[in-house]
């Protein structure tokens, strides 16, 4: 007993000590990531009846539209209900877009939320995303045939995605106007380059210029979203957080400020099971490029209800 007991404590000196704190601001953050990605979309209703949407989560299905076809995206409740176990490109999010899912892109799929739709979205913009190549290297992210760790930087003009290392060139958007004309002052600076990436400082739409030429030459550029605060993903993130802090409670620290320290541990020890067990579940679909639907959690959930009782039923106990 003395050996297995040293065993065990050495075991235990190996492993890194996670308190009950850790472990749900780990959740806590995971769970903003995925309020970040999906802000205020609908995971349950199709968004084309909505229009071309300000900006929402999409995704691109590669099973129904391979590269060399043409390109389409879908909202995130069709990637659920009729996409669910093909393979898909997340394109985090897009401006101005209706989705796509079963009109005439798509050739052997009918869309199971709204399936009257039109034949195309004449108002939707594409590029690479749409077949999970990004940057001017056109490459996959991540790429396997890259071992240079780097990070995305989104365009808030073409939403394409580039690599830090493509694209790190530092302009500055600081001039003031005396003109009237921000940009004039700016082009008399020489403070301009073309085909050329720009970095912009914090709150940067205030600083563009809003005269009547520039606000002409916004329009006819089709960028006059440059000048709205509420185009931004910042805004939009804001937006799913607000919603979900309307709805959200905490019935796990509820619960844990009514249990002694023996039931904490008990709960705990329990929920950590939960956890690992569902996420070597979820790695799976993660690894075959494939959607989690509800009747995987269902099924989860009863296998893992199934576990536990054999596991209390298999229990011996001992009067001292």
């Amino acid at each position: 007993m003395a050996g297995a007991e040293g065993a065990a404590g050495r075991q235990s000196e190996l492993e890194p000590v996670v308190s009950l704190v850790d472990v749900l601001e780990e959740d806590e953050e995971l769970e903003n990531e995925a309020c970040a990605v999906l802000g205020g979309s609908d995971s349950e209703k199709c968004s084309y009846s909505q229009g071309s949407v300000k900006r929402q989560a999409l995704y691109a299905c590669s099973t129904c539209t391979p590269e060399g076809e043409e390109p389409a995206g879908i909202c995130l409740a069709c990637s659920y209900e009729c996409h669910g176990s093909h393979k898909l490109f997340e394109l985090y999010t897009k401006r101005n877009f209706r989705c796509d899912c079963g009109n005439s892109k798509f050739k052997n799929l009918e869309c199971k939320l709204l399936p009257d739709k039109a034949k195309v979205n004449s108002g939707n913009k594409y590029n690479d995303n749409f077949f999970g190549l990004y940057c001017i290297c056109k490459r996959p992210y991540p790429d396997p045939e890259d071992e240079i760790p780097d990070e995305m930087i989104q365009c808030v003009v073409c939403e394409d995605w580039f690599h830090g290392r493509t694209v790190f060139k530092n302009e500055s958007l600081n001039a003031e106007s005396k003109s009237g004309c921000k940009l004039q002052e700016l082009k008399a600076k020489q403070l301009i380059k073309k085909d050329t990436a720009t970095y912009w400082p914090l709150n940067w739409r205030s600083k563009l210029c809003t005269c009547q030429d520039c606000m002409k030459m916004y329009g006819d550029l089709d960028v006059l979203f440059l000048t709205d605060e509420y185009d931004t993903v910042l805004a939009y993130e804001n937006k799913g957080k607000i919603a979900q802090a309307t709805d959200r409670s905490d019935p796990l620290m509820d619960t844990l400020s009514s249990m002694n320290r023996v039931q904490q541990v008990e709960l705990i020890c329990e929920y950590n099971d939960l956890k690992t067990e569902l996420k070597d579940y979820l790695k799976r679909f993660a690894d075959e490029g494939t959607v989690v639907k509800r009747e995987d959690i269902q099924q989860f959930f009863e296998e893992f209800q199934s576990k536990k009782r054999r596991r209390v039923d298999g229990m011996q106990y001992y009067c001292s």
